[in-house]
């Protein structure tokens, strides 16, 4: 239940302050005076998106602040641990660079976190609601809350999305068989290029370099002379220079002694000498062996290149995409075994979701023989007394050959009928219905079962938009029944739906320094027989119309 509503700063309105009791409470006022913003306020309260636009012009921001009282059995999360029960408080914040922020008993928190918080705690029916009765699918959902399924829905949708997958993981399968052979002769080939291409992964880095030493082989050639003269085809040679070298070391050692170790660093370079002109001669060899290994390299190369070029930017992408062609060939291989398998797949499938649409509809149609008595004795309260209603359950079950086609929410199409007249035939409610017709449907709709059952706030913007006369009063008497059970807060321009009021407030608005304000107050006694009457005349207030409205005040059928 709404305790306090405070607002500050949106749109016209600059600070008003509100206090609800339980009952029945109107509020009413000259269009533009602010009421619906006070429903728009109670949005907010409920985790509503906000705009800026909001924000009352020349301030920074908007503040709407309630205190709601949850008791057992309502809506709504609990902040904590806390059991749920009791008062909490909500601040709403909009900023005019379009940021909002949500606080619940002073903790910050995420709008989401707010909608869970006061999920079912107030129920806002604004002045085009009734556009839900316009929809199939809002009827198909107000059927489902009704018949109790959410869960059952759940699972039915989980086994649709499965089978839709797995009917296009078989069309896929299917586009690979046709293009089969041709695409096995395709992967063949290519996997027997790289398979003979025998690429190593260090291979290009080794290829290059042996291309560098064989371009500059007439240079290698002429050093690898002068080294191999140097080292051991001089007179004397470098090896022989060094072996003469430790021995006059040696003989000096027996001399000075220090000699011996130079006699003996010297022993290491003796044979790197020695070895040194072994490879030089070896290397030579080579090199005179092998002119035509330029051309071997070169045509190597171009292929490693060509390759490159084809199947990836680097030796190792080459490997992973021969391994990727293996693996799809080995799979077209098995294509028929893919199909069986998902054959059988998609009829497991198909036969859990015909068995979970299949109880859906069955509850379905069970909850909707009981819904459109409900409605049919809901809108007869409200003056369509000779008016039928039905609640048209359609079954379209899916074949297994047609299974793509599954919907998430089963098989069923719903759609409310009505005969607004007695000798009329049963048609679709959103071709024939009124205005006036669809917002009494809409409040019996409100008013009947699961609807209603956590939602202590009910709040109803305008619910008399194209009723009047005796209509309004079967409204006015329904709203004073949910009031028995709720809090009911009602925006109206009718005097019949004002009288039935436990509560009646009235928004004003004027105008001050060229600025609008609108400020609220509750209505008693004579002021309340006042408001009534201007309702039922306008501006022009007459003694006839006061009395009227007194009348209005304390006939019987108020109670």
């Amino acid at each position: 239940m709404i305790r306090h509503l405070r607002v500050r700063n949106l749109a016209t309105i600059e600070d008003l302050e509100i206090r609800f009791a339980a009952g029945f409470s109107v509020l009413t006022g000259e269009t533009g005076a602010g009421k619906s913003i006070l429903i728009d306020s109670l949005r907010l309260v409920g985790g509503e998106k906000a705009s800026a636009d909001l924000i009352r012009t020349g301030c920074r921001e908007a503040v709407v602040e309630a205190i709601l009282t949850r008791t057992e059995g309502a809506g709504g999360l609990p902040l904590g641990g806390e059991s749920g029960v009791g008062e909490m408080t909500v601040q709403r914040i909009v900023t005019e660079e379009g940021a909002a922020k949500a606080y619940c008993d002073g903790v910050l928190v995420p709008l989401k976190r707010l909608r869970d918080l006061t999920a079912g705690l107030i129920d806002v029916y604004g002045q085009n609601d009734h556009v839900f009765l316009l929809r199939l699918d809002s009827h198909l959902d107000y059927l489902d809350q009704q018949a109790g399924t959410p869960g059952l829905r759940t699972e039915t949708a989980a086994l649709a999305g499965q089978l839709r997958a797995r009917w296009q993981e078989r069309l896929d399968w299917k586009a690979k068989e046709r293009d089969r052979q041709q695409r096995l002769d395709f992967l063949d080939y290519q996997i027997r290029e790289l398979s003979q291409a025998a690429l190593k992964p260090d291979e290009e880095e080794d290829l290059r370099a042996e291309r560098h030493r064989l371009r500059n082989a007439e240079r290698i050639g002429g050093l690898l002379d002068k080294a191999i003269a140097l080292a051991s085809e001089g007179e004397p040679s470098l090896a022989e220079l060094a072996v003469k070298l430790q021995a006059a070391l040696g003989e000096l050692a027996e001399f000075d002694p220090a000699f011996a170790d130079f006699r003996d660093a010297l022993g290491p370079a003796v044979i790197a000498a020695r070895e040194a002109a072994d490879y030089l001669t070896r290397a030579k060899d080579r090199q005179d062996a092998a002119p035509e290994r330029l051309d071997q390299i070169e045509d190597r190369l171009s292929r490693i290149e060509s390759l490159k070029r084809k199947y990836g930017g680097a030796l190792e992408d080459i490997q992973t995409r021969l391994a990727e062609l293996v693996a799809e060939r080995d799979g077209l291989a098995g294509i028929q075994d893919k199909l069986a398998e998902a054959d059988d797949a998609i009829a497991r499938l198909h036969a859990a979701y015909a068995e979970k649409a299949g109880r859906l509809s069955q509850k379905r149609r069970s909850a909707a023989t009981g819904l459109q008595e409900v409605i049919e004795r809901e809108i007869g309260l409200l003056g369509m007394k000779k008016a039928r209603f039905q609640v048209a359950v359609t079954p379209h079950p899916v074949s297994l050959e047609a299974a793509d086609g599954v919907r998430d929410s089963g098989w069923d199409e719903v759609e409310f009928l009505i005969s607004p007249n007695p000798g009329e035939e049963l048609k679709p409610l959103r071709k024939i219905a009124s205005g006036g017709e669809l917002s009494r449907i809409m409040l019996a709709l409100k008013s009947a079962g699961r609807a209603l059952e956590g939602a202590p706030t009910l709040v109803f913007d305008e619910i008399d938009a194209g009723i009047g006369g005796r209509t309004a009063d079967f409204v006015a008497q329904k709203l004073r029944r949910l009031a028995r059970d709720h809090q009911v807060i009602c925006i109206t321009h009718l005097p019949q739906i004002a009288s039935h009021a436990d509560h009646h407030f009235r928004i004003e608005k004027r105008i001050e320094r060229e600025r609008t304000f609108s400020h609220v107050r509750e209505l008693r006694g004579e002021d309340r027989v006042e408001e009534i009457a201007r309702l039922m005349t306008g501006s022009r207030v007459t003694d006839a119309a006061r009395a009227s409205a007194r009348e209005m005040l304390n006939r019987e059928d108020r109670d």
